[in-house]
Formats: structure tokens, sequence, C-alpha cells
């Protein structure tokens, strides 16, 4: 693990500029599409986040059940832990606060934490900025065992396994990736979802959600690593014309300046997407849980994200494909029967590659109220 800053020795004052940036590093949690699906609001008097589900960003075709949603608030609800405990305070957290309240996902109080003390999530602050989606080709190095057991512990610590599939449950999973991905092409709702959602926006618009074009890596032309493909080509079950608020697909690798760039660039209508020979056996992932309740996929969502950024301090590239996940008769045949692990939620891929690009964020002041009461 890399040197990490250590946390102030006293906690730093709860005053706007530090609740805004708490805010702000909990809204780097990546989500599925870049929906960005959270609501914050902070009690001063309580010192006290809740932390919401965004009906205007859910994703009725892709995500009925809203299991990616709730995956997505609980990697905020975990970026807002590390980013508290890095300026010395620790977070109390409660999932599903109010069982009449389906939307009221988590509740995290912040209590000052002894000088003496010490929280390791600290460590993961500097990974906040680096972790990004990366859909480019991995290397064919393998990761050390030892590294694969540093982040099966980091899933344990939030009430989470992670598994590492052998080749033959391996190539199930490519292969179940693939169904789903041709579903998806079939489907015209998916399609049209995605077409929200993905790519830039027209010509003069401006966006602060959603996945760029620059942010979706290559076509595959070769390898079986299975990064989703979201804009692989017109489907001939959905000749619709473009919709109104569609974006532009046409979508490409990101220049060298923008991978290694602070902030999330704008559209490029010159972009040229191209294509790429990807990873022949990529190293992957499965994360999850003995049960399967809205719950559990909070947890699993804390313990992906603590994966994700544990592995980037790690040196690793990383990218997670949920295809598979998304269609109910392909999720139970993701788990690998041998396991002990009841049900997955998520599959990662890691390896060694690029890093990549920064995509954008909603501003704070469109995400945080401040003030008392439970809704935002």
């Amino acid at each position: 693990m890399s040197p990490t800053p250590a946390a102030p020795a006293e906690a730093l004052p709860l005053d706007d500029a530090l609740i805004a940036s708490l805010v702000e590093d909990a809204t780097l949690a990546p989500s599925l599409h870049n929906a960005q699906p959270w609501l914050f609001r902070y009690d001063p008097g309580g010192r006290t986040f809740t932390i919401r589900a965004d009906p205007a960003r859910e994703l009725p075709s892709t995500d009925p059940e809203r299991r990616a949603l709730h995956i997505s608030c609980a990697a905020a609800v975990l970026n807002l832990r590390v980013a508290a405990a890095h300026a010395g305070w620790q977070a109390v957290t409660e999932l599903l606060p109010d069982p009449e309240d389906p939307d009221l996902l988590a509740e995290v109080s912040l209590v000052a934490r002894r000088p003496e003390s010490y929280d390791e999530l600290a460590e993961l602050y500097p990974a906040l900025r680096r972790r990004h989606t990366s859909r480019a080709p991995f290397d064919a190095e393998r990761i050390e065992s030892s590294l694969l057991d540093v982040l099966g512990r980091a899933a344990l610590m939030e009430g989470a396994r992670l598994a590492f599939p052998d080749a033959f449950h391996r190539r199930t999973i490519l292969e179940l990736s693939g169904e789903a991905l041709a579903r998806e092409q079939e489907d015209p709702a998916h399609r049209a979802e995605i077409a929200h959602w993905i790519g830039d926006p027209a010509e003069g618009g401006v966006a602060d959600d959603g996945i760029p074009r620059y942010a979706l890596g290559p076509r595959r032309r070769g390898g079986g690593a299975p990064v989703r493909d979201f804009a692989p080509g017109p489907s001939a079950a959905d000749p619709r014309p473009p919709a109104p608020g569609d974006r532009i697909a046409d979508p490409g690798p990101p220049p060298a300046a923008v991978a290694g760039s602070a902030e999330a660039p704008g559209p490029d209508p010159g972009f040229v997407r191209e294509s790429a020979v990807f990873e022949d056996s990529p190293q992957l992932a499965l994360l999850g849980t003995v049960r399967d309740h809205p719950a559990d996929w909070l947890r699993a969502g804390q313990a992906m994200e603590r994966v994700l950024l544990e592995a980037t301090l790690d040196g690793l590239a990383t990218s997670v494909a949920s295809q598979a996940l998304e269609w109910s008769d392909l999720r139970w045949a993701v788990r690998d029967p041998a396991s002990a692990m009841g049900h997955v939620h998520m599959v990662i891929r890691l390896g060694y590659g690029p890093p990549g690009p920064v995509t954008r964020r909603r501003p704070v002041g469109d995400v945080l109220t401040v003030g008392p009461g439970a809704r935002p």
C-alpha cells in the first residue's frame, strides 16, 4: 500500500466548507450509468447525515428492483465514512433506519475520535480521487495471492465476501455477460434507457452525469474481458430514431491528456472510437453476501467501494461488470455453487493497466441540503 497522509490529531471543525467537502468526496462513488442516484441532508444539531435515494434517477428497465441504486448509494456512504475518518471524525452508520421509508437508505452520525485512536478507513482517502472505472485492456500479469487476500479482507470488513472464480467458472461468467449484452441489444426499453445516460449531450448541451464518450473505452475486437459495450451499434429490434434527451454515443478511448486530468473534460466533437484486443484471461472477483435483502445490497455496496479503493491504492486498475446480474434468470448462474456465497451482487474486473478517466459529477449544491429533519 502506498504511504498515506495521516488523519489530523484533532477532528477538523464541522463548518460549511468541511460538510461540502465530505459530500463532494462521497459523490465520487461509482454508480450504474453514472446516474448518481443519491441525496444528502446534514443536520448540524445532531451532526448527522441522511442519505436518500433520488427517485428521479432510478433506472426502471435496467434496475427494476433498485439493487444497483442501493449499491451505488452505499458506495457513496463508504466514501463519506472514509472522508470523515480522514478529517478526524468517526462515522457511526445505521442502514435503513426507518422501515416505513425505503428511500431513506442510511444515517451517518459523526462522533469526535480520540486523538490516540486510529481508523484504518483514513488510509483509503488518497484513493477517492484516483479511483476511476477503466474500460481499457489490462495486462496479462497475474495478481499475487497476497494482494487478493488484502482485497478479500476489505470485503469482509464491510460484511461481504469476495470470491475469485477459477477458469471454468470464469468462462461461465463471460458467457452470461455475452448473453446479457445480446438481450440488452434486443430490448428497446434497455436501449432507450442507455441512450438517455450514455454519451455526450447534443451540441450546446451540458451534462453533469452519465458516461461521456471518452470514458467508454475501445470496442473489443478480441479477448475475453466482460467490458460492457454501451454503443455496439444499432439493433434491428430497436430502429427508433433518437428521442429528445438522448445523448451522442459514438464513444472512444480518452486522449492521453484526459486520463490524468483532475476534472472531466467537455465533449469532443472530433472524437473517434477505436478498437482493441482485451485480455484473454480476465481476473475477476465476485462480491456477495449470504442473504439478498436491501440491507445486504447496502453492505455489498460499501464492500465493493472499499475493495475498489484498496485495489487503487495497491496499483490495480478496476472496472465492474454488472450486466449479467441485471437479469434475474442469469444472476443465479453467476454464483459459484461450490462457494458459501449465497448471492452475488457485483462482478469486479481487476488487473494492471491504464487508469480510467475522470467522469463528471453533480455539483454539491444539487445533492446536499443543510438543516434539521430526516428528508432532503
